[in-house]
């Protein structure tokens, strides 16, 4: 489904879009009725200037994937856009703006392969290692399968750069990736109880936030920063379940 208004989230489809990422991470319990100073980040408590110099890039095509599915598909979807811009549409590739907002149980997706095995983000998510049949214990869509070592420029060639459908390969072509401060904070919360981890939330948390991806921002919320990307920084919408 394509969303290219930056005016079509309404205050009652953020809040069910918010409920419904909050749920698809699975049993983890209510949320307190009060907001507790851990799951909620005010401005100096993460980076926001590097939000703000994303959200107002001067790119002459930006354009933002909402991710809530841990499957990796979305990764496809991307690398097609940045294929057909730049190839189908003239569109130079420094002129291309792509981020992924990652939220609800695609937020395991930020994470390396330590954060997979140690909280066993694999059973969590229901991913399985196709090398292993078993549920992963690394990050499956992250590395480029040629460690960015390429034979080919040829756009249709499997050997070049814009056939890999890698999170690292879309990020060497720019893409960003943003992650969610509550969702982290949720999945924190699941792998201690599913884990029996005797560890307080905000270790947990503190622990996963270390390790993300290279590049990767965590952001207050994703919701939020869904409706400053359309609204303020003109990004045009996408959203892959």
């Amino acid at each position: 489904m394509q969303n290219t208004s930056r005016n079509n989230i309404s205050r009652r489809s953020f809040v069910t879009t918010a409920a419904a990422g909050i749920a698809a991470l699975g049993a983890i319990g209510p949320i307190a009725p009060s907001a507790h100073a851990q799951e909620i980040e005010t401005p100096s408590e993460w980076p926001v200037s590097d939000f703000n110099k994303l959200l107002h890039h001067p790119a002459e095509v930006k354009q933002m994937f909402d991710l809530t599915g841990a499957n990796g598909g979305g990764f496809e979807h991307i690398q097609n856009s940045y294929n057909s811009l730049h190839f189908g549409f003239g569109i130079p590739a420094n002129q291309i703006q792509i981020v992924t907002v990652t939220r609800a149980m695609a937020t395991v997706l930020i994470f390396d392969d330590y954060a997979w095995k140690k909280y066993k983000l694999g059973v969590m998510s229901k991913i399985n290692d196709p090398k292993t049949g078993k549920p992963a214990e690394r990050n499956i869509f992250y590395s480029s399968k040629t460690n960015l070592k390429y034979t080919s420029n040829d756009p249709n060639d499997a050997d070049s750069i814009y056939q890999d459908s890698s999170i690292q390969a879309l990020q060497h072509r720019g893409l960003r990736i943003l992650g969610c401060h509550l969702a982290t904070w949720f999945i924190a919360k699941y792998a201690a109880k599913k884990n029996h981890l005797t560890q307080p939330t905000q270790e947990i948390y503190n622990d996963l936030a270390a390790h993300t991806l290279p590049g990767v921002l965590i952001v207050a919320a994703a919701v939020g920063a869904i409706g400053l990307l359309q609204s303020k920084g003109h990004y045009s919408y996408l959203f892959v379940g």
